[in-house]
């Protein structure tokens, strides 16, 4: 049995139509929405009052505690969307994020202004997480190794004591652990350079800037990170290619027995995730099923909600 508020998100789901339009993925994979614990993606480079936060950046050097607490909301998110993609536990995410923000509020008087405030704090968070020591998920692991641990004990369908809500909840965690997983094949590099080229779509000058590489190394970075990619989502995964093997079905059982998800205290499924509109979170409700590439497959990942609590102990530092 799943926790009770699990099921609950799911069960609200399940009465939603099962098919959409598919997506086309090859004119434009942004997936713009999500079903209810999958919340629309918020793409950190669109443009989103950034004028004003630059204004605030002014006020909170000056000493405004107000503007200081607005500053670190308007990227908050965008950090631990990054933080949690690089280091995939979401304690690991949190403790960056707070360290990022740490290190944004001691270096806000060397913001000049030169660049967007999104900019600037992306780099620092960039080099924070490219230096920061291995968490406790991230390991060496390779496309190899993982692809011949997705067919071990592959089942035909997910056991049956579980209810249709639970199945649709742990299929859920199952797909965005493994995603998620997928990224740790990646050197910190090309996992760095796939992330802000590929998923968060930072224009290739500025995400360079960001790494502290040329354009032409990122581009290179980006392009390899984004073969490997879809390579190994064409040859496994199974939302992408039909003649692939596995299926998040099929990995919930092996996954559970193998301690890789735990039905009591999921990840990602019910991790908290920033705000959307109801007309938005039910748009898409099995986009996953018009899947044609692994990087629209990484894109469907939720847009994930950066811990309050420790915010706050940031911002009161």
């Amino acid at each position: 049995m799943l926790p009770p508020h699990a099921t609950a998100i799911s069960e609200r789901t399940m009465t939603l139509k099962r098919f959409i339009t598919p997506l086309d993925t090859k004119a434009d994979h942004r997936v713009t929405g999500q079903f209810d614990f999958f919340q629309p993606i918020a793409f950190p480079w669109e443009k989103r009052d950034m004028e004003s936060v630059e204004q605030r950046v002014q006020r909170a050097v000056a000493g405004d505690a107000a503007a200081l607490e607005s500053v670190l909301e308007a990227v908050r998110d965008d950090i631990y969307g990054l933080a949690i993609r690089m280091l995939w536990h979401p304690e690991d995410a949190a403790d960056a994020t707070q360290e990022v923000l740490l290190r944004i509020v001691t270096g806000l008087p060397s913001f000049q202004g030169r660049s967007s405030f999104r900019t600037w704090t992306y780099r620092v968070a960039v080099r924070a997480l490219l230096n920061m020591k291995r968490g406790r998920a991230e390991q060496a692991l390779s496309f190899e190794d993982f692809g011949a641990d997705l067919l071990e004990g592959l089942t035909p369908e997910a056991p049956g004591h579980y209810t249709d809500a639970e199945r649709a909840v742990l299929r859920s965690e199952v797909r965005i652990a493994c995603t998620q997983a997928m990224l740790q094949c990646l050197d910190r590099d090309h996992r760095m350079a796939y992330l802000l080229g590929e998923i968060l779509e930072v224009p290739g000058d500025e995400a360079a800037v960001c790494v502290g590489v040329s354009a032409p190394t990122f581009r290179k970075r980006l392009s390899r990170a984004r073969d490997r990619v879809q390579r190994f989502t064409a040859e496994h995964c199974g939302l992408v290619s039909a003649s692939a093997a596995c299926r998040c079905e099929g990995r919930i059982a092996p996954a559970v027995e193998q301690g890789r998800i735990d039905p009591q205290a999921l990840l990602f499924a019910t991790h908290p995730t920033t705000l959307a509109s109801v007309q938005e979170a039910q748009q898409v409700v099995d986009a996953i099923e018009a899947l044609s590439n692994g990087h629209a497959l990484l894109r469907l990942n939720p847009a994930f909600r950066a811990p309050r609590d420790r915010a706050r102990a940031c911002e009161s530092s």
